[in-house]
């Protein structure tokens, strides 16, 4: 019986022994915990070791990322409106090019059936006063059938009548 009786007390050290044990290894885990809290918030900087810091600071900066979050969410829906709005003017835009094109093509054919000479209106002749046309009081012999002498600059391109580079691009013949 006494054997039984010390069995029994040294289950209840071991028990009560194993107890404090679980206790203890609970308190370390839940301050590593609260260490690991601590590195995450504040990242290079010591850990502090009051819980109530820690927590203060955790729900500190879990408000702050709500309230980012709640910006970018605005953000993201003033954006998605700006999208929607742009695509409808997009459409509008194509809608009146494709509008244009076909009043373009409309006036085009228009222009075409203008300008289309019709062989049983006569063309208006070229006026002269005579036969001959004068020049520096030269006379020269004009035919009703060609045009009369005119100046050809109007048709010669703007760069080759530049005359400023003129000593640069045509050097004096010797």
């Amino acid at each position: 019986m006494i054997i039984c009786a010390l069995c029994a007390f040294m289950i209840a050290i071991y028990v009560l022994n194993f107890c404090k044990f679980l206790k203890l290894r609970e308190v370390a885990s839940s301050i590593l915990r609260f260490l690991e809290l601590c590195s995450i918030l504040e990242p290079g900087r010591p850990p502090k070791t009051d819980k109530v810091i820690i927590l203060s600071d955790a729900s500190r900066l879990l408000n702050q990322l709500r309230h980012e979050a709640q910006k970018l969410k605005e953000t993201t829906e003033a954006l998605e409106d700006t999208i929607k709005s742009l695509k409808a003017e997009k459409m509008e835009l194509r809608d009146e090019k494709v509008k244009l094109k076909a009043e373009k093509e409309r006036m085009e054919q228009m222009v075409k059936g203008i300008s289309i000479p019709s062989p049983f209106v006569p063309q208006p002749a070229f006026h002269a006063a005579a036969n001959a046309f004068s020049v520096n009081s030269k006379t020269i012999p004009y035919h009703p059938n060609y045009p009369p002498p005119m100046a050809m600059w109007q048709w010669i391109p703007p760069a080759s009548l530049d005359t400023s580079q003129d000593h640069v691009l045509r050097p004096p013949v010797a």
